[in-house]
């Protein structure tokens, strides 16, 4: 009787085995590469594009410089102080302004998750708020906090504020009915349900929500750093509205090329978290 159950047990092992991925044996470099170039030649296929429109002539090489002279403006502008001290007033305002988002975002998605009451008051205003131009905040800020930091912030808590809220809302109401009925039979009630339940089964949606929140909230941090420009604080939306002032336009493109630079490193951060956690799921192997 021994023997079988050893000989069943090596049968189940051998099974499971079939379900677990392959180990790879592939270096961490081949790795890189193969996560890499993809980007590296969506990257190359659009300057081959840049390059191709300032051939064609369709502006004055003044207005529209090829992308080489951009690289080169973008390189000498990283030997100056101000270069990164702007970069990093800006990433300071985006770190402040969206880490308060994504408090406020949360305590209002889970409020209003568990209370119908309070979804029926302010559901339908957190989706409108969510969907008003950030641009359109700026002349109340202004008016009510004049040129300063807080007018930014202001408007970059309205626009990030509300996607975090609604994430967090739309995953709470997704959550599949069994599994919750599958928590209170092993006793998870209360806070005990929100911590080892709810929350972990909401977590995409609300991982999902951070992401377009961060999006809203960098989106107008930039727009609010180009309206509201204060004196010995340079930022990347000044260096982008005095480019544009003096019209300096490889200036002006490089720092867009800085913009854009620090939207996809933050993406690539939030890619890694969606990953872990569809790893964690069993979606991915």
């Amino acid at each position: 009787m021994s023997d079988r159950g050893t000989l069943l047990e090596k049968d189940i092992r051998g099974l499971d085995r079939l379900e677990l991925p392959l180990g790879t044996t592939d270096s961490l470099a081949r790795r890189l590469w193969r996560s890499a170039w993809p980007k590296l030649a969506a990257v190359a296929m659009a300057l081959v594009v840049w390059e191709l429109v300032v051939l064609s002539g369709w502006q004055e090489r003044f207005v529209l410089p090829p992308p080489y002279e951009v690289f080169e403006t973008l390189g000498e502008l990283a030997t100056t102080d101000r270069f990164w001290v702007a970069i990093a007033t800006t990433l300071r305002r985006a770190v402040i302004g969206f880490s308060v988002a994504m408090g406020i975002g949360t305590v209002v998605g889970l409020a209003v998750s568990q209370s119908s009451v309070f979804r029926r008051a302010v559901g339908s205003l957190i989706t409108g708020l969510q969907t008003m131009p950030s641009i359109a905040w700026f002349p109340l800020a202004i008016l009510l906090f004049g040129l300063t930091e807080t007018a930014i912030f202001f408007v970059v808590l309205i626009g990030a504020a509300p996607s975090i809220a609604n994430g967090l809302i739309n995953g709470v109401d997704h959550i599949p009915p069994v599994l919750l009925r599958a928590g209170r039979m092993l006793g998870a009630r209360g806070m005990t349900a929100w911590r080892h339940v709810v929350l972990p089964a909401a977590l995409p949606s609300y991982v999902g929500g951070l992401k377009q929140g961060w999006a809203f909230a960098w989106r107008s941090l930039m727009a609010g750093e180009i309206l509201v420009i204060i004196a010995a604080r340079p930022s990347i939306g000044v260096q982008l509205q005095f480019a544009r002032e003096l019209s300096d336009s490889d200036g002006l493109q490089a720092f867009m090329i800085v913009v854009l630079i620090i939207g996809i490193l933050v993406d690539i951060i939030f890619g890694a978290v969606e990953r872990r956690l569809r790893r964690n799921r069993g979606l991915v192997a």
